[in-house]
């Protein structure tokens, strides 16, 4: 899926030469976003387990907000901004799946439909609002919130339903490959027409969380539960890295940078 697929044109004549709040749609946009969920997961876990689940939440809260902030401040497209958001949002919205189910003792097979719900709630407001979903139209304030409550739905939707697949006998490394075959389907029914670019898009994008987080899940859990044992600190580290590395190159590169306006 390309920027240009994801393209809609619409009435709304004076946003043409707006400049774009989000990325290109490209194999860098999959991979780090695959990247981002993983590390989300695991840095969330690691810092409960090092400052306790409270001050974690409360740290993740004010990191969220502060890269929100700073987002929505930005006059266009900058990577490093953009992608420091995500990562907040991925971290924090882990945090509030686990609230969830830790702190109040929500089951995922209740949390997994109740961030369902969420999710398709935000994008009925958005579309009523906007009479479209697609990213590439992300050209004012009102629409960046919709997307990023949208974003948001969707990392808390990703994490309940991966640690569900993962505590139902999956396993992580068997919900890692259930959700890699997930993925390819919005691909596919799009290819053969049956599915619009943008709804394609937004199912891949939710699919892509608890992909991502059962990967890392894997790697840094201990082998009683079926992982690699390579410690959530370590994970998180080499996650990060490789984060850094991938938006540094679009950073440098622009190839993630719109080169012609649309709505």
């Amino acid at each position: 899926m390309t920027t240009d697929h994801l393209t809609q044109s619409g009435p709304t004549h004076h946003m043409r030469h707006a400049a774009s709040k989000v990325p290109e749609v490209t194999v860098y946009f999959w991979i780090i976003k695959v990247l981002t969920t993983g590390m989300g997961e695991t840095a969330s876990d690691f810092l409960a387990h090092w400052l306790g689940p409270l001050p974690a939440v409360g740290l993740g809260g004010v990191a969220f907000v502060t890269a929100l902030v700073v987002q929505f401040t930005v006059r266009r497209y900058v990577a490093a901004v953009y992608w420091t958001a995500i990562v907040m949002v991925s971290v924090f919205g882990t945090m509030a799946a686990d609230v969830l189910h830790v702190g109040l003792g929500v089951s995922y097979a209740l949390s997994t439909p109740l961030f369902m719900a969420a999710l398709a709630a935000v994008f009925a407001f958005w579309y009523r609002s906007e009479r479209t979903l697609s990213i590439h139209s992300i050209r004012t304030r009102r629409r960046e919130t919709f997307y990023w409550a949208a974003v948001l739905a969707t990392f808390a939707l990703g994490t309940a339903a991966g640690d569900l697949t993962a505590t139902v006998g999956l396993g992580y490394l068997g919900s890692a490959v259930l959700y890699a075959a997930a993925i390819a389907v919005p691909a596919v029914a799009h290819r053969r027409g049956s599915l619009n670019a943008v709804a394609a898009f937004w199912c891949a994008y939710v699919i892509t969380r608890p992909l991502g987080a059962s990967i890392a899940d894997w790697m840094a859990v201990n082998h009683s539960r079926g992982g690699l044992n390579l410690g959530l600190g370590p994970v998180t580290l080499s996650w990060t890295v490789a984060i850094l590395g991938f938006v540094g190159y679009l950073a440098a590169s622009q190839k993630d940078v719109q080169r012609t306006p649309n709505v």
